[in-house]
C-alpha cells in the first residue's frame, strides 16, 4: 500500500498490527439517488488517501481503459462496482463493502445502490452503520430517493449524516446552489430527527474537498470528507449497559464439558455473576468464561465467548443470557416497523419465519396499521406492503421472544422475515414495543386433555385436508367420507369452504389476502377440533402452498393428512357445478382460482386422487382405508 509503506518498514509487523487493533472503527454507508456519484466518491477517497495496493491501481487503470466512462481518465467507480452488470450499466446494484485505515482511524464503508428497486440492499448496508454519507447531485437537489434513504437512515438509528453535495464542478462551484440544497436538507433532517448534518461541497471526479481542500471553492471553510470521517465523534458505548448475550450454540464436545457460545450484544460478564436465561426466566451463576485464548477474567461487548454455568439449567440456541436483575422483556405479540424487500407483497395473515439474533419462530403479520409515504413523510392506510414499502404492523409469533426495542438495542431489536417455502429473506423489521394484550393472555391448564377425549371416542383426532380446484370433487368426496365414518360410529365434522363463508368467514372476499386469512381461520378451528378428538374433514380450495404448510405445522406430527383432489382445469371447468367458471370467463367473478388467480398444487400430499380415473365413492373408500392403516380408527 503506497501510502503506508514507510510506516510498515520502520515498525515490526506485530507493532503495526497492534496499533491497527487499537484504532477506533467507523462504519459508514454511502447512499443517495441514481448516478449521484457514490462509487466514484469512495473510489476517489481510497485513491487520494493512498489506500490502494500497486496491483489494485494497475487493475483500475486497465479497467478504466476497457469499460470506464471517463475517457482516458481513471474511473474511480470501478473500485467498488465489482459486478459485471454494474460495470455494464454504470450503476450500483449490490452493497459493496471496503475496509481501509488511516493514521487516525479504521473504516468499513458500504457503498449502497441508488435505484429504488434496490432499496432493500441500501437498508441492509445501513443496519450496521454509525454514520451515513448521503450524496446529492448539485444539479438536481433533494429527490424522492434522497428522502427515502434519509428516512431509512433515521429509522435504523443513524443520527450522524454527511451531506455530500457532489458534482459541484458541473454547476461552476456555485455557493448559492450549495447553500440552497443545504437548507432544503436541513428541513428534512429536522423532521426525521437526524441530530447532526455536516454539508460538504465536493466533486468526486476531480477530488475537490474529498481529501484535500478545494481551491475552486474558497468560500467553503469546513472540513474535507476524509477529515470529518477521521474526527467525527463516535457514539460511546454505555459502560453500565446490562449484560445480554444470545446463545448461538450449545457446546458439548464430551460429557465433561457443557458451555454456551455466543457474541456479547452489550455489557460485561465475569465469573460469579448471576444471570437469567430468557425467555424461560431460569437463574444461574457464571462459572467460567472460555475463549480461544483460554479462560478470561471478564468479557465485554462484541466478544465471542463460551459461558459455563454453575447449574445444569435447560438452555438452547436462541435463548438469551441477561443480567439477573435487568432482564429483557418477553412477548409473542409486537408492534414493529417493516421494510418489505420482496417482489411478492406482504399479505396480512400469511405466516412467515421471523429470525431475530439466533432464534427463528413462526410469525404472522396482522394487521398492517399504516404505510409510510416517504416523500410526504405521512402515514397512509394500507392492507399490505409492496416492494420497498415501509409500514408499521402488528406481528404475532408462535412463541415468546426475549427482545428489546430497536431504539435501545440494535442487536436484539431487529429481525428479518423469511418466506417459509423459498427461504428467501422478504422483509427486515424493527421491534417497537410489545402489545399490552399479549401480557394479559395466558394458557389455562385443563384436566381433560386430547388423549382422554380421543380415548372416549375410540379414535385418534386428525385433520383430513382436501385441496384442489373448484369442481374437482372435494365436497362430494368429503361428504362420502363423512357418511362412511359415521356409519362406523366414528366422530367427525366437515368444514366446507362454502359453508364456512356463511358464518365464520362471511366478512372475507376472494383477494389473495382474504384467501390467506380464510385458511388461517379454518386451520385454527381444525386444530381445536383435532384437539377435541374429532376426525375433521377440511374441504377448501386452499390455493397457496404456504397456507397449507402453515395448517400442517399447527397440528401434531402425523395429525395432518393432505389429500390432493386432482382434476385438470379443463375437466373442472366442464363440470362447473355452481356455474362459477362461466361467471369468471365472462368477467363477472374476479380472483377465481384457475382463471385469474393461481392454484399451487401440493408437492408432497399424503394422498392424491385423480378424479378423472377414480369415482367419488372409490376415492372415499381409499381415504378411509388409509385412515384405518394409519391407526386413526382404533376401536378398543
Amino acid at each position: 500500500m503506497s501510502g503506508q509503506t514507510t510506516a510498515v518498514q520502520t515498525n515490526t509487523l506485530a507493532t503495526y498490527l497492534e496499533q491497527l487493533e487499537k484504532k477506533d472503527l467507523l462504519r459508514f454507508i454511502t447512499c443517495g439517488s441514481v448516478d449521484d456519484g457514490k462509487s466514484s466518491l469512495i473510489g476517489r477517497l481510497l485513491y487520494e488517501s493512498q489506500m490502494l495496493y500497486d496491483d489494485q491501481l494497475a487493475a483500475l487503470e486497465a479497467d478504466s481503459r476497457r469499460v470506464g466512462t471517463r475517457g482516458q481518465d481513471i474511473d474511480f467507480a470501478l473500485l467498488v462496482d465489482g459486478l459485471a452488470a454494474e460495470r455494464e450499466q454504470g450503476i450500483t446494484i449490490d452493497v459493496a463493502y471496503r475496509f481501509f485505515a488511516t493514521e487516525r482511524r479504521k473504516f468499513i464503508v458500504a457503498d449502497t445502490p441508488g435505484h429504488e428497486q434496490y432499496t432493500r440492499n441500501m437498508a441492509t448496508g445501513a443496519s450496521t452503520a454509525d454514520l451515513a454519507v448521503i450524496l446529492i447531485d448539485a444539479r438536481k437537489g433533494v429527490l424522492v430517493q434522497t428522502r427515502r434513504h434519509s428516512y431509512i437512515v433515521s429509522l435504523l438509528g443513524i443520527r450522524r449524516v454527511v451531506l455530500a453535495i457532489n458534482k459541484m464542478d458541473l454547476v461552476d462551484y456555485d455557493e448559492t446552489i450549495y447553500a440552497s440544497i443545504k437548507a432544503d436538507y436541513a428541513r428534512l433532517a429536522q423532521r426525521l430527527g437526524i441530530e447532526s448534518v455536516v454539508a460538504i461541497p465536493v466533486s468526486a471526479v476531480h477530488g475537490d474537498n474529498v481529501v484535500a481542500a478545494s481551491a475552486n471553492m474558497p468560500w467553503y471553510q469546513g472540513p474535507t470528507l476524509l477529515n470529518h470521517l477521521e474526527t467525527v465523534e463516535l457514539k460511546a458505548r454505555q459502560a453500565d449497559a446490562p449484560f445480554r448475550m444470545p446463545v448461538q450454540w450449545v457446546n458439548r464436545p464430551d460429557q465433561n464439558f457443557r458451555g454456551f457460545a455466543g457474541t456479547i450484544a452489550s455489557g460485561t460478564v465475569q465469573p460469579g455473576d448471576r444471570i437469567r436465561v430468557q425467555p424461560s426466566g431460569r437463574l444461574s451463576t457464571v462459572k467460567r468464561i472460555v475463549s480461544f485464548d483460554g479462560d478470561l477474567p471478564s468479557a465485554g461487548t462484541g466478544k465471542s465467548i463460551t459461558l459455563v454455568l454453575a447449574d445444569e439449567v435447560d438452555v438452547s440456541r436462541g435463548d438469551v443470557f441477561t443480567t439477573a436483575d435487568q432482564p429483557l422483556e418477553c412477548a409473542d405479540q409486537f408492534e414493529a416497523t417493516i421494510i418489505w424487500m420482496s417482489e411478492a407483497p406482504l399479505l396480512q395473515g400469511r405466516q412467515y419465519l421471523l429470525k431475530t439474533s439466533t432464534r427463528t419462530v413462526a410469525a404472522t403479520v396482522t394487521p398492517v396499521k399504516y404505510r409510510v409515504n416517504v416523500n410526504a413523510l405521512e402515514h397512509e392506510p394500507a392492507e399490505r406492503l409492496e416492494l420497498n414499502d415501509i409500514g408499521v404492523c402488528e406481528v404475532e409469533c408462535d412463541r415468546a421472544l426475549a427482545f428489546a426495542p430497536y431504539a435501545e438495542d440494535r442487536t436484539l431489536g431487529a429481525f428479518i422475515l423469511i418466506d417459509r417455502l423459498t427461504h428467501d429473506t422478504v422483509g427486515a423489521g424493527l421491534f417497537n414495543f410489545a402489545l399490552r394484550r399479549s401480557q394479559n393472555i395466558h394458557w389455562q391448564a385443563m384436566d381433560v386433555d386430547r388423549t382422554v377425549r380421543a380415548a372416549m371416542k375410540r379414535q385418534r383426532g386428525c385433520v383430513l385436508w382436501l385441496t384442489g380446484l373448484s369442481g374437482a370433487g372435494k365436497s362430494t368426496i368429503a361428504n362420502l367420507i363423512d357418511r362412511r365414518l359415521t356409519a362406523m360410529a366414528r366422530h367427525t365434522y366437515v368444514l366446507d369452504g362454502d359453508n364456512v363463508r356463511h358464518g365464520l368467514n362471511k366478512d372475507l372476499g376472494f383477494t389473495a389476502q382474504d384467501r390467506v386469512e380464510n385458511i388461517r381461520r379454518v386451520a385454527e378451528v381444525a386444530k381445536l377440533m383435532a384437539d377435541a378428538g374429532l376426525i375433521t374433514l377440511v374441504s377448501f380450495i386452499s390455493p397457496f402452498r404456504s397456507e397449507r404448510q402453515m395448517a400442517r405445522e399447527l397440528m401434531l406430527p402425523g395429525e395432518f393428512i393432505e389429500v390432493y383432489i386432482d382434476a385438470p382445469l379443463a375437466v373442472a371447468e366442464l363440470r362447473d357445478p355452481k356455474g362459477l367458471y362461466k361467471k369468471a370467463r365472462r368477467g363477472e367473478l374476479s380472483n377465481f382460482t384457475g382463471i385469474d388467480s393461481p392454484y399451487e398444487a401440493p408437492s408432497r400430499a399424503e394422498i392424491r386422487i385423480d378424479t378423472t380415473q377414480v369415482s367419488p365413492a372409490d376415492a372415499a373408500e381409499q381415504i378411509v382405508d388409509y385412515l384405518d392403516r394409519l391407526g386413526m380408527l382404533v376401536n378398543t
